[in-house]
């Protein structure tokens, strides 16, 4: 079984950047595509950037530009570098890896973006 541990959330004030990390357990990690999601309270989650395994990205409109998604292989590592974060990213960020069927989720981490 895959485990997945997200770390790098907190609080910081409009304008500041974090960097998440989702650390996975086993081998399977370069195959799968990496993603980031994340779930606002009465929200529903949704996807904020994947990154496939051959190095392919995708951002929702409202990050592009100030995340990034990239991950290392030799460290079964993933990241979200997150600047310019604004009170509207405030969220649950959750990582998944994903290949076909395949599905495998993190606990979350909690992003507060507040003054």
């Amino acid at each position: 079984q895959v485990q997945l541990v997200e770390s790098g959330g907190g609080l910081v004030q409009p304008g500041g950047s974090l960097r998440l990390s989702c650390a996975a357990s086993g081998s399977i990690f370069r195959f799968y595509t990496l993603g980031w999601y994340r779930q606002a309270p009465g929200k529903e989650r949704e996807l904020v950037a994947t990154l496939t395994s051959g190095g392919t990205t995708n951002y929702v409109d409202s990050v592009k530009g100030r995340f990034t998604i990239s991950r290392d292989n030799a460290k079964n590592t993933g990241y979200l570098q997150m600047n310019s974060l604004n009170p509207e990213d405030t969220a649950v960020y959750y990582c998944n890896l994903q290949k076909y069927s395949n599905v495998y989720w993190g606990q979350g981490t909690q992003v507060t973006v507040s003054s």
